[in-house]
């Protein structure tokens, strides 16, 4: 036993355990969880650092990725070079990183899974924004500690003049615990740092008002704000992400999904070849073609081509419940918080990034005052020598050494030893009068420069201040647009109580493309402009249909076909002034030939819908007047509004308020006028009753509420148009033939529009070969019923009216609308 007396008996339970323990704080603590303050785990932080210390900064010739890397391992990250250069990877690619912050050259991988090439083709060096980073680094800012074989010496963390961790977000995996932290917009970001930096009782929601949710690089969708809003106010949380697509109609009447986004970290290739499988498999029925059309130019594009007879929206469900086209982030909000891993708040995220700022700009504060008080203090001895130059040349001339030099100035003129070494160091030519004025105005810019640091450093009001002003510099440097969307799709009560209740308005173009805007991007604007030109969407399109509302009523779509759909104000996507909207038929399930003819807006409250009714007339001249609170309750695929006799459909639906006066106009140019009481109110699903008699061979071609000194506008297929006062039309029963209002000839053509007009509006009319001309509506002449109006455009016998909107000035008509729902 006595040549074994060196082994110990150990329980391995218990060593296991405390190794174990070991490992896991290593992993935890120096591997796979990002820094609170700066975002960064070890390696991303020893990369920046390692090609920041060597030069590679963004001004500097791209490098071989293989000598960054090797430059890393060697001097901080003893691990593989894999695992330095992935993570390299991974800061430089632009669809995985929201704000990358290496510059990368040559193939850094793709969306599709593809890797990036090796370390030895390609090139990198930091980015702009990385520099924000590092700025400072050198003012003693930040701690440095050792680095594994105390040869070299690495940042703790660095100065991180930006909140890198909420915008660029991180994931890993540590032992027993994991983070996953979605990245957000810079702009927002700061903006939240801003905000709480002014009011440090600010809560979670009012956060979410100026941080709306996460900003992925790949753009894409988030569908509801409560994952959000539980992941910011606890850590955790789950948000539902999902492709961008619309359903386009091809030339050959067919309809297509178009993917444009999709949702983030989700590989490209894999997601079309599961779309595949579903096919193949004949788990998905209805898609004749898929491929993959993406280009660096038009970006990420998927085409899914739908067979003639299958409705896109509900393959498209399909198609987000089966695939990655939808999928949930996992938000784990959990950093390293003085060494320790903690699940963080937004707030509590944001206070700790403050808290490092506060923390950085002092000590940097403090280096800069120390380094001014020096020079000065040097200054101040070079003063004093300029002031008795002839003594202390004197004196050095008398002296056998330097260091004799040195100690009779220190004693003669109560020097310190660096003043007097400053002295003893001066060159000829600053004992000039201009090098004297120069020496007095370095050192009273620099009393300046020194009272404005102290000042810094004794008041938190003023640090806070330089702060915030350096976050705005940087924000407004390198901010862009937000990319992913947040809409209300599938949303429950606790969503709808988390957006805000403001004014909107809702435009639907000509060419059926639906967007909405905040109301105040028209009072914006000035009155009397051509506002809606402001608005045109793609070619030949323009804005047909324009409702004011607010995010918390309900939009009312009527079709041709005699449905009624219904949306919520939010629900309508929130896009720029220029942007030509998306297609209605991504937002509720209407059939391809189906066309939305009205568009209304319906307060959220029952009471509000009492005594208005909805007026409905046919192309055969039926008309049908129904109580508004009919349609209170209509889920997304829609409700039967008219039943129809015969081959008939629905042409238009206005909102009556139980005392207003109808005028019908039919093609063979009649129009009666008739009080809407004559109209008794029916059912929802009711076909109505005859409004309108019509002679054999004509339709109803418009219906509009008319009031007192109004006009009616009437315009012909063949491009002429008049104005006709009002008075000018007897009220007379429902049923009966009307009046004549246009006398028709050949040459005129038949009635295609009637509408009742203030006369300050402007008309649009669109040709058969998608001619549109604009013009305003006084300069239409007033004239009587019988006579034949003036021509409003030339067209050859080709070419015919088949579309007239009458569309006001929107800035001072939006701005009427949005006041009048606002009482």
């Amino acid at each position: 036993m006595a040549e074994h007396s060196n082994i110990q008996p150990v329980n391995i339970s218990k060593t296991m355990k405390s190794s174990f323990l070991s490992y896991a704080m290593s992993v935890i603590v120096s591997r796979a969880l990002p820094d609170v303050r700066d975002g960064l785990k070890p390696v991303h932080r020893r990369i920046l650092y390692g090609m920041y210390d060597n030069g590679m900064t963004n001004d500097k010739p791209f490098k071989k990725s293989a000598r960054i890397v090797g430059d890393v391992m060697g001097k901080y990250h003893p691990h593989g070079d894999s695992s330095i250069y992935e993570a390299m990877v991974r800061l430089a690619q632009d669809f995985s990183t929201r704000y990358p912050l290496v510059h990368g050259q040559g193939n850094f991988g793709s969306m599709d899974g593809d890797g990036a090439a090796a370390q030895r083709y390609t090139e990198a060096k930091m980015s702009k924004i990385a520099m924000e980073l590092l700025r400072d680094i050198n003012k003693n800012t930040i701690d440095f500690a050792p680095n594994y074989d105390e040869t070299e010496r690495e940042p703790v963390v660095l100065p991180a003049h930006f909140p890198n961790l909420l915008v660029n977000g991180a994931s890993g995996i540590a032992v027993g615990m994991a983070t996953n932290i979605p990245p957000h917009n810079l702009v927002e970001s700061i903006n939240g740092v801003l905000a709480l930096s002014e009011n440090p009782d600010i809560t979670t929601l009012e956060l979410m008002d100026i941080i709306k949710g996460p900003d992925f690089p790949t753009a894409g969708l988030i569908m509801g704000r409560s994952g959000i809003k539980k992941a910011y106010e606890t850590g955790r949380g789950s948000i539902i992400m999902r492709a961008k697509c619309t359903i386009e109609e091809m030339k050959n009447g067919k309809e297509r999904i178009v993917v444009s986004e999709i949702p983030y970290q989700v590989n490209k290739a894999r997601l079309v070849e599961k779309i595949a499988e579903l096919v193949r498999d004949k788990k998905i029925e209805g898609i004749t073609d898929l491929r993959d059309e993406t280009s660096l130019q038009e970006g990420v594009k998927i085409i899914i081509e739908i067979r003639r007879d299958q409705n896109a929206n509900v393959i498209l469900n399909n198609l987000y419940k089966q695939t990655p086209l939808q999928l949930s982030f996992g938000v784990n909000m959990l950093a390293l918080v003085n060494g320790e891993p903690q699940t963080l708040t937004l707030k509590e995220m944001l206070y700790h990034y403050l808290e490092h700022q506060k923390e950085v700009v002092t000590r940097r504060t403090e280096f800069d005052l120390d380094r001014a008080k020096v020079r000065a203090h040097i200054l101040e001895g070079l003063m004093i020598a300029l002031d008795h130059i002839d003594e202390i040349i004197a004196l050095i001339r008398a002296s056998e050494t330097d260091e004799e030099a040195k100690l009779g100035l220190m004693e003669q003129f109560s020097l310190s030893e660096k003043q007097a070494q400053a002295i003893l160091d001066m060159r000829l030519r600053r004992l000039t009068g201009l090098e004297r004025d120069k020496i007095q105005s370095e050192y009273d810019e620099l009393m300046k420069t020194i009272e404005s640091l102290q000042a810094i450093l004794d008041s938190e009001d003023k640090l806070l201040e330089l702060i915030r002003k350096e976050l705005i510099e940087i924000r407004d440097k390198y901010g862009d647009e937000r990319r992913t969307e947040i809409t209300a799709g599938a949303i429950d009560i606790e969503d709808e109580d988390l957006i805000p209740e403001e004014q909107i308005v809702v435009t639907l173009s000509h060419k059926n493309y639906i967007k909405r805007l905040p109301a105040d991007t028209y009072r914006a604007q000035k009155r009397g402009g051509r506002g809606i030109q402001g608005m045109n969407t793609v070619e030949d399109d323009f804005v047909e249909k324009i409702v004011a509302m607010s995010t918390h009523d309900y939009l009312l779509f009527f079709t041709n076909k005699g449905r009624v759909y219904r949306l919520k104000g939010y629900e309508v996507a929130e896009l720029s002034r220029q942007s030509k909207g998306i297609p209605i038929v991504n937002m509720i399930e209407v059939d391809k030939d189906e066309k939305i003819t009205t568009m209304l807006s319906v307060k959220d409250k029952d009471g509000d819908t009492d005594g208005y009714h909805l007026l409905f007339v046919t192309r055969n001249g039926l008309v049908k007047r129904t109580k508004l609170s009919e349609f209170n309750r209509i889920n997304r695929n829609g409700k039967i509004a008219i039943t129809f006799r015969d081959n008939d459909e629905l042409l238009a639906v206005r909102l009556t308020d139980g005392q207003s006066e109808v005028i019908i106009g039919s093609k063979q140019g009649q129009l009666i006028r008739f009080d809407e009481n004559d109209v008794r109110s029916m059912g929802r699903t009711a076909a109505g009753v005859l409004g309108m008699r019509l002679r054999e061979g004509d339709e109803v071609v418009g219906i509009d509420i008319l009031k007192e000194n109004q006009h009616v506008l009437v315009v012909t297929n063949k491009g002429y148009g008049k104005q006709t006062i009002e008075s000018a039309y007897r009220q007379t029963k429902r049923g009966g033939l009307g009046v004549k209002t246009i006398y028709l000839t050949e040459k005129i053509g038949e009635l295609e529009s009637i509408a009742a007009v203030d006369g300050n509006e402007d008309l649009m009319v669109v040709t058969n070969r998608g001619v549109i001309i604009r013009f305003a509506i006084s300069d239409v002449s007033i004239t009587g019923r019988s006579t034949q109006g003036v021509r409003l455009m030339r067209l050859d016998d080709s070419n015919n009216v088949v579309t007239v909107a009458v569309v006001k000035d929107v800035e001072a008509d939006i701005e009427d609308e949005v006041e009048n729902t606002e009482e």
